[in-house]
């Protein structure tokens, strides 16, 4: 049956947008012909279905040139894939990018989350007219921050960072924000000459638009080396370096890889998730701006070594330079050999595509990922099947983040074993920490596990001028928070689960005097509200349920409430399906604890 939203037909623009995706229509399954019982037979629908992943970018074609997403072209878009214009209405309103509704081509969005507001940001009713409210823009190293997308042919993207709330009017009213300040300003250890970095030892020393600049500079000797010796080889020394996963869940990374090469089902597939909008977090923003190349190579070899000839970047929506850079990077690759076929001669075939996220923080989740890349909502499945057996397109999938692959180089040049001597028996390798709220040089900064809080702290240059530091967030939102008494506490994994904290994804947010910490937990718990997908009930109505509370708790302290949102929270960690519900509650309850906000 031919299904619609209504009679709305796209325009030519939309017709277009969805054209330059999809490429220009040749056939339909909409209103076949009538066969010889006077039945009607549809023909082609299969083929059309097997484009469903080319859901995302197509939604993404027509928001970009026209601003939103309206009736006709979702017909449009039904027709060329054969999905009931429903079904893409459904995927489209899950991102908070996509508008159905007819809006400005120009959104101005304006950062509201954490560090953002605790650098003196604009909140949520302060914003000018012709603004909107965001989440975190990953920028809280120069916070506050603002995104400007106009929609076009070309459309345009770009963040200013710092923003005041005078550039932010300027910008509603039509002005364009003059270029993002260079990512070296994120990196304070960089212009220090005797800082001896290898995760972010070439931003500020090579052009991250040249590949001849990134050889020079050893660019894909890890690469060559990893031919060498061999995939099992490869495998062999990530897990000889003992290097875990480094957002936030931990688990061997070798393990995984072993476990995905040795799948018999093909083909094999590898994710990079660089959907990095944890609160507090930007150091994969870094690192996609300021060392593209790195990223592009750690896939190869990781893809190398699991067998995997196909392999998605699936980067966030709201980081317009860092998709830039990555997508050049790409394509630079493939000119000189180190995408495509036979790369360096090996026989080994790979290609590399960057999928677009659209404003979904649940999309971080590994297999929420899965279900966007396919072209459906970007919600969690359950596990067990666990990815490495049944992942996108139901084969073996590698999901890996930024920080996690770029380890992998220096590894496999230097050997699994040099690694695992750095760090501590528990936490072994080195780490990116995301520095940021009220400290001299925020910035991300590379050290060995098992610094201490002060000693991070210190190497940021110690509290700015005229701060007395209140609190720091462990891990972001999803994380925890600590004291001033707990400054000797050791940034190892195993150190902050004993303190009852996470690393998470590396966020340390210092937090003043100035900072009301009872505002920043109505905003954590409006985020996890905001950003819940809604699929299962202890998260979906446990996140609405737990901001109310925090909303009365603000207003007068009662202890039942207390209780209240302490058995809430135990509910929404044993019985969500994701990391999203199970750590909804972590910085909330932390705060009552340890740093006893709303105390009795």
């Amino acid at each position: 049956m031919d299904l619609k939203v209504n009679s709305s037909v796209a325009t030519r623009d939309e017709r277009d947008a969805v054209d330059s995706v999809l490429g220009t229509p040749t056939q339909y399954t909409q209103g076949g012909t009538r066969g010889e019982q006077d039945l009607r037979i549809s023909r082609a629908g299969e083929a059309l279905r097997n484009l469903r992943h080319m859901l995302l970018p197509t939604l993404h074609a027509v928001n970009d040139r026209i601003g939103w997403i309206s009736r006709g072209s979702i017909n449009y878009i039904a027709q060329q894939l054969d999905v009931a214009p429903a079904e893409i209405y459904g995927v489209a309103s899950f991102y908070a990018l996509f508008s159905m509704t007819e809006r400005p081509k120009r959104q101005v969005h304006v950062c509201i989350d954490l560090a953002c507001r605790a650098m003196g940001g604009l909140k949520e009713d302060q914003l000018p007219e012709g603004t909107h409210p965001s989440p975190c823009l990953g920028t809280c190293e120069r916070a506050p921050a603002v995104l400007v997308i106009e929609a076009g042919n070309p459309a345009r993207h770009e963040i200013l960072a710092p923003a005041t709330p005078e550039q932010i009017k300027s910008l509603a009213k039509g002005e364009w924000p003059e270029a993002e300040a260079t990512v070296v300003s994120a990196t304070p250890q960089a212009q220090d000459t005797s800082s001896k970095l290898v995760l972010l030892g070439r931003i500020g020393k090579v052009d991250p638009l040249l590949i001849s600049d990134y050889q020079k500079h050893g660019g894909f000797d890890a690469l060559r080396k990893a031919i060498q010796i061999g995939a099992t080889g490869v495998i062999d020394e990530v897990n000889t370096s003992g290097l875990v996963g480094r957002g936030g869940a931990a688990f061997p990374t070798g393990r995984k890889w072993a476990a995905v090469a040795g799948q018999p089902a093909f083909p094999h597939y590898s994710i990079c998730n660089a959907d990095e909008s944890e609160p507090g977090t930007f150091k994969d923003r870094v690192i996609m701006e300021g060392d593209p190349f790195a990223l592009v190579e750690a896939m190869i070899i990781a893809s190398f070594a699991t067998g995997s000839e196909q392999g998605f970047i699936y980067l966030r929506g709201e980081y317009p330079r860092a998709i830039r850079n990555v997508q050049h990077a790409i394509d630079e690759s493939k000119k000189h050999g180190f995408l495509g076929d036979n790369i360096l001669g090996s026989g080994f075939n790979f290609n590399l595509t960057i999928v677009r996220g659209a404003g979904a923080y649940i999309c971080g989740e590994e297999t929420a990922i899965f279900n966007s890349i396919e072209g459906y909502r970007g919600e969690p499945r359950n596990k067990p099947p666990f990815p490495v057996e049944v992942g996108v397109f139901g084969k073996p999938t590698l999901v890996n983040n930024v920080e996690t692959l770029v380890n992998v180089l220096s590894i496999v040049k230097d050997g699994g074993a040099a690694y695992a001597a750095l760090g501590t028996d528990g936490s072994k390798g080195r780490k990116l920490f995301c520095l940021s709220g009220a400290v001299a040089k925020p910035g991300i900064y590379e050290v060995e596990f098992g610094i201490t809080l002060r000693q991070l702290i210190d190497l940021g240059g110690g509290m700015r001028n005229g701060s007395t530091m209140q609190a720091i967030l462990l891990g972001g939102a999803a994380g925890g928070f600590v004291g001033p008494n707990d400054l000797d506490l050791p940034l190892t994994m195993e150190a902050t689960r004993a303190a009852g904290s996470s690393l998470g994804s590396g966020v340390v947010m210092v937090l003043d005097q100035s900072v009301d910490m009872v505002d920043q937990l109505r905003r954590i718990a409006a985020f996890f509200r905001d950003e819940s997908c809604g699929q299962c009930v202890p998260c979906r109505v446990g996140t609405v349920r737990q901001e109310e509370i925090v909303s009365r708790l603000a207003k007068g302290v009662q202890s039942q409430d207390i209780e209240l949102l302490r058995e809430l929270g135990t509910v929404m960690r044993d019985a969500s399906i994701c990391g999203l519900g199970q750590t909804a509650n972590s910085a909330i309850d932390s705060a009552i604890n340890k740093l006893k906000v709303f105390a009795v």
